[in-house]
């Protein structure tokens, strides 16, 4: 699982399918294969507004699709808001995936992923609140004994 949200596109890559994007897009609506070919590319580029854009696409591929073809959007969706550190909602799609496929296995991965990541940043809060009051008290301390 790890190997699938650290992936970084190609440039080229990212390049081709805008370019296949935008020619459809200049023509008139682009079909739903190559929004989501792009937006696959964008939340696995580097730079966080390519994410966004992507996250913005596959959104709108979730409003516009029946139930039953929003698999690949919501994994998707929630692996880029991984990417982004925006764990809540990462799980909130990747459990909304798991209410239509509980024994997904991919999904319940990425669930853990998810959970792993957002009890580690639980613990780093903790740590850097204790550690701010034992300055404190430090601090309180050292000015008493003066």
């Amino acid at each position: 699982m790890e190997a699938i949200v650290s992936d970084l596109v190609a440039p080229e890559d990212l390049k081709r399918f805008e370019k296949k994007y935008n020619a459809e897009l200049v023509k008139g609506p682009v079909s739903k294969e190559t929004t989501f070919e792009y937006a696959w590319c964008l939340i696995r580029s580097k730079h966080t507004a390519d994410i966004v854009k992507g996250i913005h696409l596959l959104e709108e591929l979730v409003h516009k699709s029946k139930k039953d073809d929003q698999r690949d959007f919501l994994f998707y969706l929630a692996v880029a808001n991984y990417r982004l550190k925006e764990y809540e909602r990462a799980l909130k799609y990747i459990r909304t995936l798991l209410k239509s496929e509980p024994e997904n296995k991919q999904a319940l991965e990425l669930e853990k992923l998810i959970n792993n990541a957002l009890r580690k940043g639980e613990t780093q809060q903790n740590i850097s609140i204790c550690m701010c009051i034992n300055i404190n008290i430090g601090l309180k301390l050292n000015f008493m004994c003066m």
